[in-house]
């Protein structure tokens, strides 16, 4: 049996076990590497963050991991950003080390001291605390925005058509932008749903485009206290997702009232959070 890396897709080798039969087959699954997110500022080199991830829009991810932390507020604090060309880095590895140097030193370096080490399946963990957005200056979104249920029911398959790698594999959750009319704006794959909706907000803050007002959050899988995090940082006001939310998710949602949308199947759904921006004629 053999595994062969393929970017984002690794073919390998699989049992088929079908009763008692069975046979050997070639396989398309998605692949999952390390990247190490380095900050680089005044001139110091930092290990920011080590998480699992699809390769791919690797840049975004980088970029919208730092403004989901408050690292930079705004696009035009990052200098560049980079793979590592270190002579010394093995080449095999170069492209799962990203470097972001900064415009300007850190204000507050001793909130970096400690390294965030993420993986695909937690997020940043130990920062699930409503009080430290506050602190950041985050205030609930109010707007005017209203939107119908059945726009709403067309937004998982609209996401799913936009699912290229995962519809060969099988295996990557996504994070899908929409605006008000439902038309999709941009869409993200990756093995951590975290992942995938980082890599949304760093193309849209790389774009110039945060805050993203008037538009609606689509993910695959459940919605975690850390996705509606990234959702109030970049001023999202609808989050939907398939599945549950967890109990923090909501607490997020409604202090910041941020419509929070789960079990998004056919056409039902529950709303668990600034529901006045779903409107109904019944």
């Amino acid at each position: 049996m053999e595994t062969t890396r393929v970017g984002r897709t690794v073919d390998t080798d699989a049992v088929v076990l079908n009763g008692n039969a069975r046979k050997l087959k070639h396989d398309e699954v998605v692949a999952e590497e390390p990247l190490e997110l380095r900050l680089v500022a005044s001139g110091t080199t930092r290990t920011l963050a080590i998480t699992m991830r699809t390769p791919g829009n690797d840049f975004e991810l980088a970029a919208g991991f730092l403004y989901d932390e408050a690292i930079v507020r705004a696009g035009d604090e990052i200098a560049t950003i980079d793979y590592c060309i270190d002579p010394a880095i093995d080449p095999n590895q170069r492209y799962n080390i990203v470097n972001v140097e900064l415009r300007t030193a850190l204000a507050d370096c001793a909130r970096f001291e400690r390294h965030f080490t993420t993986s695909s399946a937690c997020g940043v963990c130990g920062r699930a605390q409503l009080e430290s957005l506050r602190e950041l200056g985050i205030v609930p979104i109010e707007d005017g925005l209203r939107i119908e249920p059945s726009l709403l029911y067309q937004l998982p398959e609209r996401m799913r058509e936009s699912q290229r790698v995962f519809a060969s594999t099988g295996g990557l959750h996504a994070a899908a932008l929409f605006d008000e009319n439902g038309e999709m704006i941009a869409v993200r794959e990756d093995v951590g749903r975290h992942n995938a909706v980082d890599k949304l907000v760093g193309w849209a803050l790389l774009g110039g485009r945060i805050p993203l007002a008037r538009t609606i959050l689509m993910v695959s899988g459940r919605s975690s206290y850390e996705i509606l995090q990234k959702s109030a940082m970049a001023r999202i006001p609808i989050v939907c997702s398939v599945s549950a939310p967890s109990s923090l998710a909501i607490d997020l949602a409604r202090e910041f009232k941020i419509t929070l949308v789960g079990f998004l199947r056919g056409d039902r759904a529950n709303v668990y959070a600034a529901p006045q921006r779903i409107t109904s004629t019944a």
